[in-house]
């Protein structure tokens, strides 16, 4: 059986929304770069210091696909969409559970549900820059209900914003009754508010 998300607060209500505060000032986009896709990403309040971030594509749903189960300690980005700071929604994926023997206490997105309005999360740059969100709110989805166009969507179009996914790739009928019931999505939302560029010249590597 697949490792399970660790979850807390009442999340049973497909969509609501796990906490809410007002806004922090939100930063101005930073404008796309050539060599400024995301390489690291940091969340101080859950522990996580992840490296290493590969593209994604969208699956036949439209939703982005998550790493493959063997690799639970993976992130990944959708590159056809904006670079973390850029104007828009950038997307990072990280899968809910791992397969028996990956082990899941590499699982990077396990307690993402932990996360709370106000929290920051830092996502590294090619270049060296670091973009730094706030997150806005926490939400629990029906895989198989969720309409990515929406949940996708910038909150603010003329924002940078920030959305992190915990997936696993299920989708409803016998496969999902097994395994527990239909397979959720948890989406954090966040914003950007600050952002520190990189030295000239220089490029960081995971």
């Amino acid at each position: 059986m697949a490792a399970q998300l660790a979850t807390t607060g009442d999340v049973a209500a497909v969509g609501r929304p796990l906490g809410r505060q007002g806004p922090a000032h939100a930063h101005a986009p930073v404008p796309a770069a050539a060599a400024a896709d995301p390489v690291g990403l940091t969340i101080e309040a859950l522990g996580v210091r992840a490296a290493g971030i590969a593209a994604r594509d969208l699956d036949a749903n439209g939703l982005l696909a998550p790493p493959p189960p063997a690799s639970p300690d993976a992130v990944g980005w959708y590159a056809g969409g904006p670079q973390p700071g850029e104007t828009g929604a950038a997307l990072l994926v990280g899968r809910a559970g791992a397969d028996r023997g990956s082990g899941a206490g590499r699982i990077v997105f396990r307690r993402l549900t932990g996360l709370k309005p106000g929290q920051r999360v830092d996502v590294r740059r090619a270049d060296g820059s670091t973009a730094r969100f706030t997150v806005e709110d926490v939400r629990l989805y029906d895989r198989d209900r969720l309409a990515p166009h929406k949940v996708y969507a910038p909150h603010d179009p003329g924002r940078s914003e920030l959305r992190l996914i915990v997936d696993d790739g299920r989708h409803g009928g016998a496969s999902a009754r097994r395994e527990g019931g239909p397979a959720k999505v948890v989406v954090v939302s966040a914003y950007l508010t600050s952002f520190q560029a990189g030295h000239a010249g220089e490029s960081r590597q995971p």
